[in-house]
């Protein structure tokens, strides 16, 4: 699996958003609304084909017949960087090596968009959400394609958990990227990015 992207959720969109674009000093694209979730998301492009994206409940949506992705029916507190997507090609073979509780394929579109992507009945990922949310986009299609150029690049993707080890240990087994470090801790998210603004983070 490979890094796709990373999300910053939140109670609203607009706090979502606004999280991210006073972090980096630069602008989201309108995203849109997510069927089956019920969810709607900005997105903004950064170099090496990923992306970031700022993502909600949305309001003018019914409540879904599930749980909703990265555990956003539990989300409380200010918008942060609350989870993490890595991309696959095969996704019931790669479910297959997973941890348990990375969920079952779900088929999700978004505008003329669509994907599968791996979500249990909780919506939550393993390691307390600080396990990859697995997506496999349709060969050739990929989102950050569509999306402007920022001259933002993520510099250092860091995951603290009380195991810590355990989760370096297996992830390793799964990505290889220099970005992404593993430390032993209290539970948190930190991404830091070189922006033409100089280096921010979130």
């Amino acid at each position: 699996m490979i890094l796709d992207h990373l999300v910053v959720g939140a109670t609203t969109l607009a706090a979502a958003q606004a999280q991210v674009e006073q972090s980096l000093g630069m602008a989201m694209q309108p995203g849109g609304a997510h069927a089956v979730f019920h969810t709607h998301n900005a997105l903004l492009g950064l170099n090496d084909g990923i992306y970031l994206e700022a993502i909600a409940p949305n309001p003018n949506a019914p409540k879904p017949a599930r749980s909703r992705w990265y555990d956003l029916d539990r989300f409380k507190g200010p918008a942060r960087l609350s989870n993490w997507a890595a991309a696959v090609s095969e996704m019931d073979a790669a479910l297959a090596t997973m941890p348990s509780g990375c969920g079952v394929p779900v088929a999700v579109s978004r505008g003329t968009l669509s994907w599968s992507m791996a979500v249990s009945a909780a919506g939550t990922t393993p390691f307390d959400n600080l396990w990859p949310a697995l997506i496999e986009w349709p060969i050739g299609v990929h989102p950050a394609g569509q999306l402007a150029p920022t001259g933002i690049s993520l510099a250092r993707f860091t995951l603290v958990h009380p195991q810590g080890d355990l989760l370096a240990k297996a992830l390793a087994g799964h990505i290889k990227d220099d970005r992404l470090a593993v430390e032993t801790g209290p539970i948190a998210m930190q991404a830091t990015f070189v922006t033409p603004h100089g280096e921010r983070t979130l």
